[in-house]
């Protein structure tokens, strides 16, 4: 069972357990939110009544006249629940909540939906428990100026603590409550790219027989609900001698030499530095708490330090996490999808770009991918792996194609003689290794927005400071950014042999070099793609965590299994 739940529940979350009992597990039990134009609105509409001001009286001492108290936080022990009351209007002895909300009035006949009325009826059962008189209070509209009186009837009273004791029993269990069924409320609903209900039901139905007597779960449509791509994007600062500070909501990046430039904090996914640039601490604080990561990596782009806030509170996810990796039949399983995954994506790549295809190694590819499927050994499995990549390799130096003028012989500065790292030593590995860390950090940073532990994997074994969960959920995804974003810079002309240097036997980008790889990843993330299970069409970097919450969603066991991310 979960550890013991605070002793007093905030009746907002009486109004999600009405609304949907997965959307308050989520947020109480988990700790997930997000912010979608419906809650940023609400929270600009509120801000004037969460400005404490005004004065409560006491209970026995009745108020000479109206008195408006605004933003009271008052708790009810007996009850379990504490609220704070946007408004409460105090007459004699006699005081009525109001609760603000911000759309329009809704013409049904008790006034208000249930989960605002259920609300609003706890506030008065709290403000009861502290002695005060109430007989009802009053829902205000924004939208529609309209105040809405509510009475404390019986049956509203009575279905509020029935809400409070689902909630208390729900939050005991190990699992969340499952998505609702092809809902109207999901659109509009800001957990809902954490949720994932329609990904989640349909999986749950592809591969689990609906039980007797139970109606079908419809799988014939999956909406896409996640938003396609995020409208926040990273900020990577990688000249040396800059300074990145906070003026108000913005970041203020001042390089050595050069001009200063702002950016929102709000337009920002997150912080990534190069080497020597300097984050102030009120920088560091004012991302912190805004859930924004700061990502360190060294001025060769090894990934070497993440910063961010408290950590996710969803701790049964990695208890789950935990005891998978400890299960080597557990391990196994997902490291064969994943490599199986791999291996499949590296054959396409070679099959689309290779001129011509080279059939003995599609063949070997196709071979090596089934035997990983029925491989019983992790040491088979890694093995299978090795071969499997020392082929695609040899196959990625004929897709190398780099623009040249008529007659004249191809750039040597692009030849490729498979895998090289630390350093790299040619500009085709040198591209490789960066856009691997850049791939680590994302998922480094998706993992611990979905509450995952990135260091904890089930294919490459925990070693000190690699983090082998996001090497795990990389491996599927390496062909398809990285190594196709690599031939794609070459073969257009978009990265050039002026782009690199050369120190000994190592090879780095030039300043300006990798300003223009940078930004061609950021493109690529940015991309638009069709998901091979759902078939919508969702950003490379939106999948990336898509995924993520897929593989939360097979280790809490609400699907059966875990659905890989392989390219058609």
């Amino acid at each position: 069972m979960n550890a013991p739940l605070p002793d007093l529940v905030p009746v907002r979350m009486l109004n999600e357990q009405s609304y949907c009992p997965r959307l308050s597990y989520l947020e109480w039990v988990q700790g997930d939110f997000a912010d979608n134009a419906d809650t940023v609105d609400g929270t600009f509409q509120h801000r004037n009544v969460n400005k404490e001001t005004g004065a409560l009286p006491d209970p026995e001492e009745p108020a000479p006249e109206v008195l408006h108290a605004r933003s009271v936080m008052l708790g009810a022990p007996t009850l379990g629940m504490i609220a704070r009351m946007d408004l409460i209007e105090a007459d004699g002895t006699a005081v009525t909540p109001v609760d603000y909300k911000r759309g329009r009035a809704p013409d049904v006949p008790e006034g208000a939906w249930e989960p605002e009325r259920v609300q609003l009826c706890a506030q008065g059962m709290i403000l009861e428990e502290n002695g005060y008189q109430v007989s009802g209070g009053v829902l205000y509209f924004v939208a529609s100026k309209q105040r809405v009186p509510i009475a404390f009837d019986g049956p509203l009273r009575l279905r509020t603590l029935a809400l409070l004791a689902e909630l208390r029993a729900s939050a005991q269990l190990l699992q969340a409550p499952p998505p609702l069924v092809d809902s109207p409320k999901c659109p509009r609903c800001s957990l809902v790219g954490i949720c994932l209900p329609d990904e989640t039901n349909l999986l749950r139905q592809r591969d689990e027989p609906a039980e007797e007597g139970a109606a079908p779960i419809p799988v014939d449509r999956v909406r896409r609900l996640v938003p396609a791509r995020d409208d926040a994007l990273p900020l990577y600062v990688h000249t040396a001698g800059t300074r990145v500070g906070r003026a108000g909501a913005e970041l203020v990046v001042e390089p050595r030499e050069g001009d200063k430039q702002v950016v929102r904090m709000a337009h920002t996914s997150h912080l990534a530095v190069f080497g020597a640039v300097q984050v102030s601490t009120q920088a560091l604080h004012a991302l912190c708490e805004r859930g924004i990561n700061i990502a360190y990596l060294s001025s060769g782009g090894w990934l070497q330090a993440i910063t961010r806030g408290m950590d996710h509170k969803n701790v049964e996810l990695r208890r789950r996490q935990f005891a998978a990796a400890a299960s080597a039949d557990r391990s196994l399983t997902l490291a064969k999808r994943l490599v199986v995954t791999k291996i499949r994506n590296c054959r396409t790549l070679v099959r689309r770009n290779a001129e011509p295809p080279p059939p003995h190694t599609l063949a070997r590819l196709r071979e090596l991918s089934e035997a990983a499927e029925t491989t019983e050994a992790m040491e088979s499995l890694l093995g299978l792996e090795g071969t499997a990549a020392r082929l695609y390799f040899q196959a990625y130096a004929g897709m190398i194609r780099p623009p040249v003028a008529e007659g004249e012989p191809a750039p040597a500065a692009f030849d490729f003689d498979g895998r090289n790292r630390r350093p790299p030593k040619d500009p085709v590995n040198a591209m490789l290794s960066l856009g691997y860390s850049l791939l680590v950090k994302d998922v480094v940073i998706a993992a611990l927005a979905v509450g995952f532990d990135p260091y904890l994997g089930f294919y490459h074994q925990p070693r000190y400071g690699r983090p082998a969960l996001a090497l795990d959920v990389m491996e599927e995804f390496r062909p398809l950014i990285v190594d196709s974003l690599v031939l794609s810079a070459i073969n257009t002309g978009a990265i050039r042999a002026s782009d690199f240097l050369r120190r000994g036997g190592a090879v780095a980008f030039t300043q300006p070099g990798r300003g223009k790889f940078l930004r061609a990843y950021e493109r690529r993330m940015d991309e638009e793609i069709t998901h091979p299970v759902f078939d919508y069409r969702i950003s490379y970097r939106r999948t990336l965590e898509v995924q993520l919450r897929l593989l939360a969603r097979y280790l809490t066991g609400e699907i059966p299994d875990y659905p890989p991310f392989a390219t058609r």
